[in-house]
């Protein structure tokens, strides 16, 4: 029996006699469109522009085919591997009756050959298959990615933007200092708020001035470096502002009242910044996951075993989830033995620790893992039923 939330496999017994079955393999100009039509012996194929209305005619089409075998549909259901294209092509689809679903495009099986052939038919005849079998209700087919609304992924967005800036500030200082590293030159701070107008004044070892085409190129970065932490204020503005807009809310209520809320709280955990309780809230914690299993599944902070014969390894994390929460949360979990650490996942990872004898560098890296995954499911539990940690410090309610 399906469990709450299990996108592993169909929550609706299927009738393959009265159920029309499509596949789209989508790139940026034309989509291929492979099809299971009830009474129709071929499997038909069709290639479309990247036009939902052609799509959605194909499919009364072939709906009509159906009919005239004498097999009514009752159901049309889609599928198409995620990608650049998102979600939009799903919500489009369901608003107009027809039934949708996102693959997760690393939970489709594929050949183990060497140099298999790959081309757009042989991947919707893949499409096809895992479709098929999670529609039947067989496990491990292949699992479906959550559609979101457009107001949740619109949440997403100023905190991966503020990201991509704050990547792109690193990127630009450091290209200012090795400009100036070249000539000798150390000590200019390109953060300062005066560091451009002392740009002239710099010397080499030599007493020469900077060569004027540098000059001109460390002016132009400086320019892009003001424009970057502009825009990132402008980012941390707009959230104070609706931060400020969120009602009122006490840590038993952080679920009944959004990710408004559910941020606030993270954010009083004594250690977690703002912009850290944001991408966690964003990413992880305002996403109806089912279990914990599930949340540490999507941190990214499960392991990955090789198990064959006598033969009993770990490879390390799967690296199947969210790369920005597993990079967070290790983070995290570093700092949270420093905040934290009369709370009792910081003692039983000193406890763990000193308990297991070997490499003290090596236990620690893996344990830190470890850590990090039973925070993440903390945090979660508080963030969705208010359920603190024993021994978590909290910052006084704002």
């Amino acid at each position: 029996m399906p469990k709450p939330n299990d996108t592993s496999r169909s929550p609706v017994a299927l009738d393959q006699d009265s159920t029309l079955i499509a596949v789209i393999e989508m790139s940026q100009t034309s989509w291929l469109v492979a099809g299971i039509v009830p009474g129709v012996a071929r499997q038909p194929l069709k290639k479309l522009g990247a036009e939902p209305d052609a799509l959605l005619a194909l499919l009364e089409r072939w709906r009509a085919e159906a009919g005239k075998a004498g097999r009514p549909i009752r159901r049309v259901a889609v599928a198409y591997e995620a990608g650049r294209d998102g979600f939009w092509l799903a919500r489009w689809l369901r608003v107009r009756g027809v039934e949708a679903h996102v693959i997760h495009p690393t939970s489709v099986a594929v050949a183990r050959t060497h140099r298999r052939a790959k081309t757009d038919r042989l991947d919707t005849q893949l499409l096809k298959r895992a479709f098929l079998g999670w529609l039947r209700g067989e496990p491990d087919h292949c699992t479906m990615a959550a559609i979101p609304t457009p107001a949740e992924e619109d949440a997403r967005r100023p905190q991966r933007e503020r990201e991509a800036l704050v990547g792109e500030k690193t990127r630009i200082v450091n290209r200012l200092k090795a400009a100036l590293a070249r000539l000798g030159i150390s000590g200019f701070k390109p953060t300062l708020r005066k560091a451009g107008g002392r740009l002239a004044a710099l010397r080499t070892p030599d007493g020469e001035p900077v060569p004027p085409n540098t000059l001109a190129e460390l002016r132009r970065d400086m320019a892009r470096l003001a424009l970057v932490r502009e825009q990132i204020a402008e980012i941390e503005a707009a959230r104070r502002h609706r931060l400020e807009q969120a009602p009122d809310h006490s840590p038993g209520q952080a679920a009944d009242k959004g990710p408004h809320a559910m941020l606030e709280l993270v954010a009083r955990v004594r250690g977690i910044g703002i912009d850290t309780a944001e991408l966690l809230v964003n990413e992880v914690l305002a996403r109806n996951l089912r279990d914990r299993r599930a949340v540490a599944r999507y941190g990214g902070l499960t392991g990955a075993p090789d198990e064959s014969g006598k033969r009993r390894r770990e490879k390390g994390l799967a690296r199947a989830g969210n790369a920005r929460v597993r990079g967070a949360m290790i983070q995290l979990a570093w700092r949270f033995l420093m905040f934290q650490k009369d709370c009792d996942l910081a003692r039983w990872y000193r406890a763990r620790t000193e308990e297991i004898a070997g490499d003290r560098r090596v236990i620690r890296k893996k344990l830190i893992v470890a850590l990090a995954r039973k925070l993440l499911i903390a945090l979660w539990r508080m963030a969705t039923t208010g359920e603190i940690p024993n021994g978590l410090v909290l910052r006084p309610a704002a």
